[in-house]
């Protein structure tokens, strides 16, 4: 398969992750995507340079004035006397207050939806360059390719079109069906991280051209917490195009491939031209931040059946963090899709 991949990730170098109320290393460190690309070039995955596709397709999706905040907010930041090295926001509006100052401090409480996701003075180029690998790879499928993959670091799921949010700040997979649409029409994106792909809904809400499914643990008891419901079924025009299958804790193989099986009949049904698939490898049982219990080979029949629909599908990456089974998950799934 190929596989688009760019150095530039490493730009983006967080420091900073606050854990109920304890400053941690971030989790959502360089070396997961290392790791990823070890994997599968060892493989035998062809790994590509991404093309550079600057920032009109980012502008497609995302608000004009938090593109500015991510693009420029650090050097306002670091203006600040005592600043920190990342743009960690102290405040947020919450649900009674809604005017934006333009004040640095007042703008990170506005674009970052919680902590864990700080600015650095390179997070914009890193997030750019993982919009590039997701371009790739769909730009790749809309010419023919069956399948592909974009190695996206920065993951991007949790990022909303004017906020960032766990550990995301431009929605690659949005971003690439957004692509897909103008190319190919109707669309479906299939979440299978995790946390659920709020952002991703956010975007989609009210399309009725975009079909989003998410399964993920169920947000009562985890991140996001406010959104991934089963009532959530989008809104106005899009109604009935958000499906949110939400899992308890502990879940394995067994009941997660059954649900997965309720994603897939409603995936069908909508007979999208082009799936793109949230990949991420966080509801492995070894995950340090998962609560699912997924087994490598379970991932291989996660794949299995996606593989069933017969689309032509695009593959970004979002989560998965350091644990001894990233890299064969990754390669079990990619391999089993491919074959």
């Amino acid at each position: 398969m190929r596989v688009f991949f760019s150095p530039d990730h490493l730009r983006h170098d967080p420091r900073t992750f606050i854990f109920r109320g304890k400053i941690v290393d971030s989790p959502e460190k360089p070396e997961r995507a290392e790791v990823l690309l070890k994997a599968l070039s060892a493989a035998g995955h062809r790994i590509e340079a991404p093309t550079r596709h600057g920032t009109a397709a980012v502008e497609a999706v995302h608000d004009a004035g938090y593109l500015e905040f991510l693009r420029d907010g650090h050097r306002a930041w670091q203006s600040l006397p005592g600043a920190s090295t990342e743009i960690v926001p102290n405040v947020h509006p919450g649900r009674n207050m809604g005017t934006l100052s333009a004040h640095p401090v007042a703008r990170a409480g506005w674009y970052q939806a919680d902590t864990a996701c700080p600015i650095g003075e390179g997070t914009w180029e890193g997030a750019l360059a993982a919009v590039d690998c997701a371009l790739s790879a769909t730009e790749a499928v809309i010419a023919g390719e069956r399948a592909a993959y974009g190695l996206c670091r920065p993951p991007g799921h949790h990022a909303y079109a004017d906020q960032a949010g766990g550990f995301c700040f431009l929605n690659n997979v949005a971003i690439a069906a957004e692509l897909a649409t103008k190319a190919k029409g109707r669309v479906a994106i299939l979440d299978v991280d995790v946390h659920h792909g709020n952002g991703t809904q956010g975007i989609f809400w009210r399309r009725p051209d975009v079909l989003f499914v998410s399964l993920h643990a169920d947000p009562a008891t985890y991140y996001p917490f406010y959104s991934g419901y089963a009532d959530e079924i989008g809104g106005g025009a899009g109604a009935g195009a958000t499906l949110n299958l939400p899992l308890p804790p502990g879940t394995g193989d067994g009941p997660y491939l059954r649900a997965l099986a309720r994603a897939i009949d409603r995936i069908d049904a909508f007979r999208p031209e082009v799936l793109l698939v949230s990949l991420g490898f966080d509801a492995a049982a070894d995950d340090p931040l998962g609560v699912l219990k997924i087994s490598t080979e379970g991932f291989r029949r996660i794949a299995l059946k996606i593989r069933t629909l017969g689309l032509p599908t695009v593959l970004v990456q979002e989560g998965g963090y350091l644990a001894a089974s990233l890299g064969p998950n990754a390669t079990a799934f990619l391999s089993t899709f491919e074959d």
